[in-house]
């Protein structure tokens, strides 16, 4: 009966992390829908990150730019110069692309970084989409 109430509490808490990080993540591509709309496609993906960036710290967020992506084997630190476009709120790497189509292994760079920074969720965004939407691409880390 007690391990019965740990579970349900469990799953509560585990709803509740989901429900957050869809709204989350939903505020975060309204945000870059704002930005495509204002610029369009056709820029640089480094022009696009920051008026990202710019329009989510507007909207309250803390955001990091080129957060530092640390790479660890056993107790060695790697520098190989890894870095996610944007951390916002210490929760959601948000990776930025501006190219004609959205390869498997830009969803694997995600994923890596997510890993590497033990984060569940990504938004990888491609700019160069005529609807922003078509180009959004959520990412999720199964540990």
């Amino acid at each position: 009966m007690k391990g019965d109430r740990r579970v349900e509490t469990q799953r509560k808490r585990d709803t509740q992390r989901v429900m957050e990080n869809n709204q989350f993540t939903r505020a975060i591509i309204g945000a870059a829908i704002e930005v495509h709309k204002r610029m369009g496609p056709g820029l640089l993906e480094s022009a696009y990150r920051v008026c990202l960036a710019y329009e989510l710290r507007k909207r309250g967020f803390n955001v990091i730019e080129e957060k530092s992506v640390p790479v660890f084997y056993d107790e060695i630190k790697l520098e190989c110069g890894f870095r996610a476009d944007l951390l916002v709120n210490n929760k959601v790497v948000v990776e930025l692309k501006a190219k004609t189509a959205v390869h498997p292994i830009d969803k694997a760079q995600t994923l890596s970084h997510l890993r590497l920074l033990n984060l569940r969720v990504g938004l990888l965004i491609n700019f160069h989409e005529e609807k922003l939407v078509d180009g959004v691409h959520r990412i999720i880390n199964g540990y």
